[in-house]
């Protein structure tokens, strides 16, 4: 039995296919800051931003996904109703729990 080679007849260059000429195509670059061709959106401004506050429990049910997740528990399609009860508690019973699992990693 004959060991398989990959023979490469011609060396490739690698290309890089993200690589972008600066030719001027793009978003200008913040006032007072030279533009250096790194800038694929503006930097956000935050006297645009939405003054949409979320409710409580909104913000507890998001913290609640997020330290499941970085717990290695990522929470199942059917693990929603659970969270969302679990969301509805004062917010002790939630800081409580963030805490448990913060020590379960």
């Amino acid at each position: 039995m004959t060991p398989t080679t990959v023979e490469h007849h011609a060396p490739h260059a690698f290309v890089d296919p993200y690589a972008v000429d600066d030719i001027g195509i793009g978003w200008p670059a913040p006032a007072g800051q030279p533009h250096d061709g790194d800038y694929l959106l503006p930097p956000p401004n935050p006297a645009e931003r939405l003054s949409h506050p979320l409710d409580p429990r909104d913000l507890r049910r998001l913290d609640l996904y997020a330290v499941l997740t970085a717990a290695g528990i990522p929470p199942l399609p059917e693990d929603r109703d659970a969270i969302d009860q679990l969301s509805a508690l004062p917010r002790s019973v939630n800081v409580a729990l963030q805490r448990w699992l913060h020590h379960f990693v």
